[in-house]
């Protein structure tokens, strides 16, 4: 029996890639090991994002060749899609797998074992076809997240993921209904939508769109919280946020991806929206919702980015109040637009910049967190911890918001009734059962 080690680097998408290989790979009968323990195979599940996910993915190839030179080491995703040549004459990789053939993977490692050519390597951007990957189980043990789509049609001046993943393809909500009822009968009672564009889910499918996914989720019996991943402004619509409201198993947490709270900074960006566009499915969702937890992303120094323009996106934030901002500074990425613009700022700027966003962003979640002192709370527990001495169960409201309670009774995988009773240390609410 050939052990298999497997690493995914990047977002929530390879690493639901990666699980459904695993799966794939103990079906077909190889012995999944720890990455460090010495393996036959090596997989790493590359990420591109920016020059550093590149960095990083041939480091972990790289590193697998080290721990075992005869090992064969296999390349597959986002880098290998993108720098096909590179990869080719890197001597530490022996097979390369792009995007859309994962699902191949047992017939190209035989084909590779009988000294056939293996390589497999789509012209990604000419194929309509959804790669067909699911899972029975994921890492977390009570949560589950859930590829539902895949490319992406908007190019961003700064992302190179549309070359990367294609254009958008959409997974059919039958074969997603499938494999909810599947991680339901295994005992998982919240799932998250997620995909490279999820706010695309369906446009290339015929009457279907994410509105009819999330219905058909709500249906499942088991299931009793969605979540849904990164959603684009323009997606939250009067008719789309009532149609969430009555959808009674939709957690109130949403994620809309911002980059810049500057106009000008978001036309440079090619991000198809204006701060007052964005700000309105704000208002809109606290207006449905009783007290939503806003979360977004924000990239600090993007090239050209002023004194003023950063100050403008600053105070779009404090205005909005988000529950957290995921900061990142702006990473050069080769073939992207962006990457030749004028006016690149230095590493001290961008540092700078992102340590007051950092800061503004403590005092934001500080905020929303006392808001929900003294509040009823559903918490789904996850785990057993040890704090300062005392044991605890942890785990995320219906807001995504960290939660630990005192209880002498293990309830990982119950979904527990609790009043919010104070902050607790990490950004964590201390609750009492009720």
């Amino acid at each position: 029996m050939k052990k298999v080690a497997l690493h995914s680097l990047g977002c929530k998408v390879n690493a639901y890639e990666t699980e459904a290989m695993q799966q794939l790979l103990e079906q077909a009968g190889y012995e999944i090991v720890p990455f460090d323990v010495g393996a036959d195979i090596y997989i790493i599940n590359t990420c591109t994002v920016t020059n550093i996910a590149d960095r990083k993915s041939r480091q972990m190839l790289h590193r697998a060749k080290k721990l075992n030179p005869r090992a064969l080491v296999v390349a597959a995703g986002c880098y290998v899609q993108t720098a096909e040549e590179k990869a080719r004459q890197d001597d530490s990789i022996d097979l390369i797998i792009g995007n859309n053939k994962k699902k191949d993977l047992i017939s190209i490692l035989r084909e590779y074992e009988e000294g056939q050519r293996a390589e497999a390597l789509i012209d990604i951007n000419h194929t309509r076809e959804y790669e067909e990957l699911s899972v029975d189980r994921t890492a977390e043990h009570v949560r589950a997240y859930v590829k539902v789509q895949d490319g992406c049609n908007q190019f961003c001046s700064y992302c190179i993921i549309p070359y990367a993943r294609g254009r958008v393809r959409s997974r059919g909500i039958r074969e997603v209904q499938r494999e909810i009822e599947r991680l339901s009968a295994n005992g998982y009672q919240e799932v998250v939508l997620t995909g490279i564009h999820l706010s695309s889910y369906g446009v290339d499918l015929e009457g279907e769109d994410l509105l009819s996914l999330i219905k058909m989720v709500n249906e499942v019996p088991g299931i009793r919280r969605i979540r849904l991943g990164s959603l684009e402004p323009r997606i939250i619509t009067e008719e789309f946020v009532e149609a969430l409201a009555q959808t009674e198993k939709l957690c109130p947490h949403f994620h809309l991806s911002l980059q810049s709270g500057c106009d000008t900074v978001l036309k440079r960006m090619n991000r198809r929206y204006t701060t007052e566009e964005y700000e309105r499915g704000c208002q809109l969702l606290r207006h449905t919702f009783d007290n939503p937890a806003l979360t977004t992303d924000v990239i600090v120094g993007f090239p050209g980015e002023t004194e003023e323009e950063f100050s403008t996106t600053r105070e779009f934030l404090k205005r909005i109040g988000f529950f957290q901002t995921h900061i990142f500074k702006y990473s050069r990425r080769k073939g992207t637009r962006a990457d030749a613009m004028e006016g690149q700022l230095t590493e001290a700027q961008k540092a700078e910049r992102s340590r007051v966003l950092l800061k503004l962003n403590e005092e934001n979640e500080r905020d929303y967190l006392e808001k929900q002192i003294g509040c009823r709370v559903e918490i789904l527990v996850e785990e057993t911890l040890e704090l300062a001495g005392a044991s605890y169960e942890g785990g995320h409201t219906r807001e995504y918001c960290r939660a630990v309670l005192p209880s002498e009774e293990r309830l990982t995988g119950q979904i527990v009734q609790a009043v919010a009773v104070k902050q607790f240390e990490n950004g964590a609410l201390l609750c009492k059962l009720i």
